[in-house]
């Protein structure tokens, strides 16, 4: 049988050390969106501040952590429930976490939510059209996609489900990098 197992030092001990809220700040669009250049800016915008921030990253953690998992959507939904309990995990420890994903399904952000914690969990809809993902198409992806050789591509043949309710709503595609840092940092200070 396993039990949780309670510790003598709790988040809130860790909060106080550190000086900070932890949060869970969960970006979520399309590839091409701007989640990995904003959830970096974000971290340095906190960090000048004597926050202390950690970014999870979609390739990064694939590379690592989920290197076996595919792309199929059972694969994209285990993705999206470990990232979610390494998140909780390090929100435990007093840190600001900043996850970047495409996490395309409503039910697996939500089930994310609950693991974190509603209160814990801020999701950010990154949303730009998928025309100016496209041409910023930085790994080149929607082209490989468009020419068949990436299957199950979201936004192309594979669904990306919009928020229906996220905390804030960031249009990349008319905003500024910077815009939209100063826009989360000044909604999330805590």
């Amino acid at each position: 049988m396993i039990v949780k197992h309670n510790q003598k030092i709790t988040k809130k001990d860790r909060e106080t050390l550190l000086n900070q809220k932890s949060k869970v700040i969960w970006l979520t669009g399309l590839s091409g969106s701007g989640k990995s250049t904003l959830a970096n800016e974000l971290a340095l915008k906190f960090h000048s501040d004597g926050k202390l921030t950690y970014v999870l990253d979609g390739d990064n953690i694939r590379l690592g952590l989920n290197k076996d998992l595919g792309f199929s959507d059972v694969d994209r939904k285990e993705n999206i429930r470990r990232i979610a309990e390494v998140s909780n995990l390090m929100s435990d420890t007093g840190i600001i976490v900043i996850t970047a994903f495409i996490s395309p399904f409503i039910e697996e952000r939500e089930n994310a939510k609950q693991i974190v914690g509603e209160e814990n969990f801020v999701e950010i809809y990154v949303k730009s059209d998928l025309e100016v993902c496209e041409k910023r198409d930085p790994k080149g992806l929607y082209k490989k996609a468009r020419n068949g050789e990436i299957p199950m591509f979201t936004g192309i043949d594979s669904p990306y489900e919009e928020p229906k309710n996220p905390n804030i709503v960031l249009r990349t595609d008319k905003m500024s990098v910077d815009e939209c840092v100063d826009f989360i940092y000044h909604d999330l200070i805590f």
